[in-house]
């Protein structure tokens, strides 16, 4: 039975069979080929039994193993890789169908191969999950033919997988050399002119490249004949909240993601550049209320603590509150710090409900907010009009991309920064606001 559970018989043996049984037909007019059909059947019989024995009389075949990482990044690629040895002392032909998780929605994944006499492949393919939480593999099947084609042999492997999705830390190591590369330009990010230095002294070190030739020390390069450059160390670390509003604006779909999801990679990403530029990250959520929260510390545990909670991000998407979240800012923030707020605002109005909190969050704190631009609307304005509908739609489309640009100037208005941007341009958008904010000294 269980032989059974293991073996699938081929299409090719059903066409050499459907061929065998057009010759018995052929053989009512031409009986001479009766035998000859017969022979045909029991040769294909014959075959079809070495074939079974061949492949099911070496009790371990092949071995195969799906290597997965530890956790996936949402949003990004993730290579998944599938290992097959091949014990078999013949080469063999494999299809590879992986249960992938059911978030994926894949129903015709197959690879197939062909894997020499006793030798290994390396097969990869790559998943992109949409969302957070925990994906679980099921079997890795792996169906082994022989030279003869006519039956399968089933191996599996890996039985239920789990597999976490965690924001994007793919993301993340993109980005690390941000907070102390003087290259930005490299990973298409603005370089921020600094003006004068607000830092105080600590040492005199030999020079390396990407140093600030400013910081030149004279006499000690005369004295050592090396070049020599004063390091400074920042006077104080400043705290940065990141706030994320989960509620129903953030919804949106872009290739994929969520704007919410969009937010929750930056943040992480964002997190890391602040520890490494010595100042303290923290970050909560708020919709109804104020959730996952993290306070801004500079401690070694921090980015643990951030990701664990950017991970347990779970949202109904209601209206968010936010005189909720003043108050939460008024009663638990007591120091000046950077709030950058991610959120979104489609029109002026619905700007203008919430414009009282953000002011009053802008009197004791440097409030950046963050929202997004509507891409579909940018490809209708880009767009020729040609209909009369389709010159409505584009005059539209306007309208609400001017409106965009009003809640900024808005904003401004009243000393609140803000970032408008593509959601594929998120992340670097806010490394640059917050470096830029630094550079200036502004907090």
């Amino acid at each position: 039975m269980k032989l059974l559970k293991k073996l699938y018989i081929n299409n090719f043996f059903f066409y050499a069979l459907i061929g065998v049984g057009f010759l018995y037909c052929v053989a009512f007019i031409f009986p001479a080929l009766y035998n000859a059909a017969s022979y045909l059947l029991l040769i294909l019989l014959g075959f079809l039994a070495l074939d079974i024995l061949i492949l099911f009389s070496a009790k371990h075949g092949i071995e195969g193993t799906r290597i997965a990482p530890e956790k996936l990044s949402n949003g990004d690629e993730n290579p998944i890789g599938v290992t097959i040895r091949n014990y078999y002392t013949f080469p063999i032909g494999v299809k590879i169908i992986d249960e992938i998780p059911e978030q994926f929605q894949i129903r015709n994944f197959g690879i197939k191969r062909r894997i020499r006499a006793s030798s290994q492949d390396d097969i990869q393919y790559y998943l992109r999950p949409t969302s957070r939480g925990e994906y679980v593999f099921g079997n890795l099947n792996i169906y082994v033919l022989s030279p003869l084609r006519l039956v399968s042999r089933r191996f599996t492997f890996n039985k239920n997988q789990m597999v976490p999705t965690y924001p994007s830390y793919i993301q993340l190591r993109k980005y690390d050399l941000m907070a102390f590369s003087n290259n930005l330009f490299q990973y298409g990010v603005k370089k921020i002119r600094r003006i004068g230095h607000t830092m105080e002294f600590e040492q005199i070190k030999e020079y390396v490249q990407g140093d600030d030739i400013r910081t030149l020390n004279w006499k000690a390069t005369a004295k050592k004949n090396a070049l020599m450059v004063n390091q400074f160390q920042d006077e104080k670390s400043q705290s940065i909240y990141m706030a994320i509003d989960k509620g129903r604006v953030m919804k949106m779909p872009f290739n994929g993601l969520s704007l919410l999801d969009y937010a929750i990679n930056a943040t992480l990403v964002l997190s890391n550049v602040i520890l490494k530029k010595q100042d303290k990250a923290g970050m909560f959520t708020f919709s109804k209320k104020v959730e996952n929260r993290v306070a801004a510390e500079r401690r070694s545990s921090q980015m643990h603590q951030i990701l664990e909670n950017l991970y347990n991000v779970k949202t109904d998407f209601f209206e968010s509150d936010y005189s909720r979240l003043y108050v939460d800012i008024k009663k638990n923030i007591n120091h000046r710090s950077l709030i950058i707020l991610y959120t979104n605002f489609e029109t002026l109005d619905s700007l203008h409900r919430q414009l009282p909190y953000l002011k009053g969050i802008a009197k004791n704190h440097l409030l950046v907010v963050v929202f997004f631009q509507n891409t579909e609307l940018n490809d209708i304005i880009n767009s020729k009009a040609v209909t009369i509908q389709e010159v409505y739609d584009k005059v539209i489309a306007e309208k609400f991309a001017f409106e965009k640009r009003l809640i900024v100037n808005e904003l401004k208005k009243y000393g609140i920064h803000s970032v408008l941007t593509q959601p594929e341009n998120l992340t670097l958008d806010t490394i640059n606001k917050y470096l830029e904010i630094k550079a200036r000294g502004i907090l």
